[in-house]
């Protein structure tokens, strides 16, 4: 398929849905920063509109529309204001509708948090559904979990799929471990899957955006020597592992997630520290998070590299790290960067149930 990518930001969804054999014709992102980055990465810059000025007559014929909109407005670590007049970030969903109306392209694939099935008592979902339903779309859906598709990090995103009712329905849900619309659960599709990079123990939390934000949320792992991702259970389900032994020798290592690791007392949904094994707390705007370790008495707890964070998205190496003119981009910039984009295996994935062989 030919597609396009709106709310662009550094190009989660091109990397995604290229790996899976779909080519981008064109791109919307009017932030600069993530703009040169994507420029660095696909030596392009994507078209800085704002949004609610694109008109739908400057983007190419394609077969496919992308977007990740903005989701500050129905996360649960946000304000949830969702679709109203104060906050107009919820509202940027109706710019896509405008854009579909006006070019008919025949698939969507959108992604948003998990809340945005519950936000509002389920109006909101209501109200985006009954508007990709006037405009001629049928569709399906599914909450995956990133933790499935090869990256251990626990990270629920809502996917939504559309076909105009004039085109075949291609059947990408469900997918794996994930409950989808139909309440059914699958398993065989992420048996099996390997892991990828990162070092440590056990899944990590969320990655958002206010990853370094005074106050916001913080995601440590143990520091390492050695260590990669494997398939911890044998249930395909990777988890980040750790040798810390030197000369080929193992030494014990104990992890255990836990929240707010800079207050000691602090007491959040019920106990501050997991057992060694469970999966971290979901990362939201009110805790910081970490990783606890022990191994022959020494322990540490520290925050994630911005190449780990790039890591558990399934990033390229240093995909984040340069501008487009190869001046290096902050750690900050990199962390939030990391924390807007998409899990790429799960783009990926989708992207070949998508089925790009009909074009």
């Amino acid at each position: 398929m030919k597609f396009i990518e709106l709310f662009a930001g550094i190009g989660g969804f091109r990397v995604g849905l290229e790996l899976a054999g779909h080519e981008c014709v064109w791109a919307n992102e009017w932030l600069e920063r993530p703009r040169r980055i994507y420029k660095r990465n696909f030596g392009e810059y994507p078209n800085e509109q704002d949004i609610r000025e694109v008109t739908g007559e400057e983007i190419p014929k394609a077969d496919l529309l992308t977007a990740g909109f903005p989701c500050a407005t129905f996360s649960v670590a946000g304000k949830q204001t969702g679709f109203c007049t104060s906050d107009t970030r919820g509202t940027l969903f109706f710019e896509i509708c405008k854009i579909l109306r006006s070019t008919k392209i025949p698939y969507v694939l959108l992604e948003n948090v998990k809340g945005l099935l519950n936000h509002d008592n389920g109006r909101t979902m209501s109200v985006i559904l009954s508007s990709l339903d006037e405009l001629g779309y049928d569709v399906q859906w599914e909450v995956l979990n990133s933790k499935n598709f090869g990256v251990p990090q626990h990270r629920e995103r809502l996917f939504i799929v559309g076909n105009l009712r004039t085109e075949s329905r291609p059947k990408v849900f469900p997918i794996g471990d994930s409950e989808g619309q139909n309440g059914k659960k699958g398993y065989e599709e992420q048996k099996g899957r390997e892991g990828i990079y990162n070092k440590g123990n056990k899944y990590t939390g969320t990655l958002d955006a206010h990853y370094t934000k005074g106050g916001g949320t913080r995601t440590f792992i143990k520091q390492w020597r050695r260590g990669y991702f494997r398939d911890h259970k044998g249930d395909g389900v990777p988890t980040l592992t750790a040798n810390m032994g030197t000369g080929g020798n193992n030494v014990p290592f104990v992890v255990k997630p836990c929240l707010t690791p800079d207050r000691v007392d602090k007491r959040q949904r019920g106990r501050r520290f997991k057992e060694d094994g469970e999966i971290a707390h979901t990362v939201g705007v009110q805790d910081r998070h970490g990783v606890y370790t022990e191994s022959n008495g020494y322990n540490d707890i520290r925050k994630l590299t911005p190449l780990e964070c790039e890591r558990l998205q399934g990033l390229p190496d240093d995909f984040t790290k340069y501008y487009d003119d190869g001046t290096l981009v902050s750690n900050s910039e990199r962390w939030e960067r990391c924390g807007r984009t998409v899990t790429i295996p799960v783009i990926e994935t989708i992207g070949r149930k998508l089925g790009y062989e009909w074009y």
